[in-house]
């Protein structure tokens, strides 16, 4: 066969195949489940993987009212209502939920600088973590946290806190303990302040005021052993804002 003629032949060759394998523009419906349920979890991989995120609830517990965070998501364009797609609006509070905080929350001259989530430290926010139960009776004072025995190197801790039952978090002197005396950069809590509630300015200022040490409240802490995991908590990309929601996970 000679070079002229092997071209068209092969030109005609991936043609056909071509044809074979082309995908149909038309969509279909599977008729294989015509109703799914969807399944939602805490625990995935067989006990490996615990969601410490909270579900969003209108009920859910929120700074801005009494009656609990309310409507947060629309639905402007539906299918059934001629939309090509689904697509939700949302809106709600930035410390709703499990979030993370900036050292711009509660510090202005750090707001004014620019010092949002989206200048939080991954690395700080991904890695090996300690999860410890704190005295149900107490918050997390100087002598609670001296009390814990949490080892230097330590980096990342959550405290499942008497939140539980009620409200309960750092007084400035615990956070002042901290901050003084362990490696900790990462400080989780299990409600929506880190603080108690009589401290609530000057425990996070304790905090806020080096800019080293990220504070993610929030948290889903129930049911879960303690021990050593690896955490991950990834807040949004959000330039100017002073926090964000973030789901976070122990693997262990």
């Amino acid at each position: 066969m000679t070079k002229t003629m092997f071209l068209p032949l092969l030109l005609l060759l991936l043609s056909a195949a071509a044809a074979s394998t082309s995908v149909s523009t038309e969509c279909t419906v599977s008729t294989m489940d015509d109703y799914p349920v969807p399944v939602r979890r805490e625990v995935y991989g067989d006990g490996r993987i615990f969601d410490i995120s909270h579900r969003y609830t209108m009920d859910m517990p929120s700074w801005e009212r009494k009656d609990g965070l309310g409507r947060f998501l629309w639905l402007p364009a539906s299918m059934k209502n001629g939309s090509l797609a689904n697509n939700s609006l949302m809106k709600l509070p930035t410390h709703s939920g499990t979030h993370v905080d900036a050292p711009g929350h509660m510090i202005d001259r750090y707001f004014d600088a620019g010092f949002d989530v989206d200048t939080l430290d991954l690395e700080v926010l991904n890695g090996p973590a300690l999860l410890v139960d704190v005295p149900r009776d107490s918050n997390i004072t100087a002598k609670v946290m001296e009390s814990l025995k949490i080892p230097k190197g330590v980096r990342r801790v959550l405290f499942r806190t008497l939140n539980t039952d009620s409200y309960g978090g750092f007084t400035t002197d615990g956070a002042r303990w901290l901050v003084k005396n362990t490696d900790i950069k990462l400080v989780g809590v299990d409600f929506l302040s880190v603080a108690c509630e009589d401290h609530l300015v000057s425990a996070h200022l304790e905090f806020f005021e080096s800019r080293e040490i990220i504070l993610v409240e929030g948290l889903k802490l129930d049911d879960v052993p303690t021990g050593i995991y690896n955490v991950h908590c990834l807040p949004l990309r959000l330039p100017g804002a002073e926090g964000s929601p973030i789901r976070c996970i122990l693997i262990k």
